[in-house]
């Protein structure tokens, strides 16, 4: 009996033994690390002002941590539990507690989010992704010449202008101009429709030349319902060889933006200016986004040639020449009128 429990005491003491010995090693891999599968990385939200217990719910939601509870008081025993920054992080696979903590107190692994709005050029483009990714702007300007993206693309002319994607990025620490537009250019081809390379056969244009029309439309358009209008017009002045007379190819052309074209700016001896050089221009102007790209495939089926800005940025399209002078005079005349009013206030 004595024998028996002798021997039930040693199995008692092995299994609380390899328990330990589970445990620790459980304990050492999820605070060490490398216990993720291959390959997967986590992005995770770190709110400002959240507490130790949100930042841990939402490393354990997105299954960065497999403990809130273990990681809590690991951050409590090494006196981190306060010093959390806010922001976007990315972990990579099996990172353990102490990389993961050291990541949100020191900000390494700290994504930068960066909005590129629809209608930027690379001259807008460049010192926004400079300042967000901390490199000069020449490394920019250099990464949207990629040789190997223009032959990839079919684009004949020696830049990437056009293609840069308008969307909001997270790029991680350490992230190249080049990696960055290596996204935004991925961002364009997966935004690209199958369905928009059958409207090019049916239109007989390049997707170079749709961007293109896109570019101007982006940048004439105030109203989204006027995209389709606007790319109307342009198209059917493309079809009657006529010159386009597109303001926004004109301020592209020039050395520096202004708001407004003058007359003296129509004398530039640029192919981006329109109202010199008949047809598109050699590309796009500036980036635009995808309901710009839609509406430069399927232009609304009217006879315009013509439109005026209103006061409200919106447009009034006419057939004729004539009627193009009346508009023009109407909403001078409004312009006026309005002026008027304001001084007897």
């Amino acid at each position: 009996m004595a024998r028996k429990r002798s021997r039930n005491a040693r199995l008692i003491r092995l299994g609380a033994l390899a328990f330990g010995v589970v445990l620790l090693a459980w304990l050492w891999r999820e605070i060490g690390g490398g216990s993720g599968p291959a390959g997967m990385a986590s992005r995770v939200i770190i709110p400002k002002g959240a507490s130790l217990r949100v930042a841990a719910d939402s490393l354990a939601a997105h299954e960065v941590i497999g403990s809130t509870r273990l990681f809590r008081l690991f951050a409590r025993m090494t006196g981190a539990e306060t010093d959390i920054k806010p922001g976007t992080f990315q972990f990579a696979a099996g990172a353990g507690y102490r990389d993961v903590l050291d990541a949100l107190v020191t900000g390494r692994g700290l994504m930068t989010t960066v909005v590129i709005p629809e209608g930027f050029d690379v001259r807008d483009i460049a010192p926004v992704l400079a300042r967000a990714l901390r490199v000069p702007e020449d490394s920019v300007r250099a990464a949207v010449t990629d040789t190997a993206w223009q032959r990839e693309l079919d684009i004949p002319v020696p830049s990437l202008e056009g293609y840069l994607f308008p969307a909001t990025y997270t790029f991680a620490e350490g992230t190249s101009a080049r990696e960055a537009v290596n996204a935004m250019i991925e961002r364009f081809l997966d935004v690209w429709k199958p369905e928009w390379d059958a409207r090019l056969q049916v239109m007989s244009i390049s997707r170079h030349d749709a961007i293109t029309m896109a570019s101007i439309v982006e940048k004439e358009a105030r109203k989204a319902e006027e995209r389709p209008l606007i790319s109307a017009v342009y198209w059917n002045r493309v079809r009657k060889r006529m010159l386009l007379q597109a303001d926004p190819t004109v301020q592209y052309a020039l050395p520096q933006h202004v708001e407004r074209v003058l007359y003296k700016d129509l004398e530039i001896d640029s192919k981006y200016n329109t109202y010199r050089y008949p047809g598109l221009p050699p590309g796009p102007i500036a980036s635009p986004g995808e309901a710009s790209i839609a509406a430069a495939l399927a232009p609304a089926d009217v006879p315009y040639l013509f439109f005026v800005a209103r006061a409200d940025g919106s447009h009034e399209f006419t057939e004729t020449f004539a009627q193009h002078s009346k508009a023009i005079a109407g909403i001078k005349a409004a312009r006026r009128a309005a002026r008027a009013a304001e001084r007897t206030r």
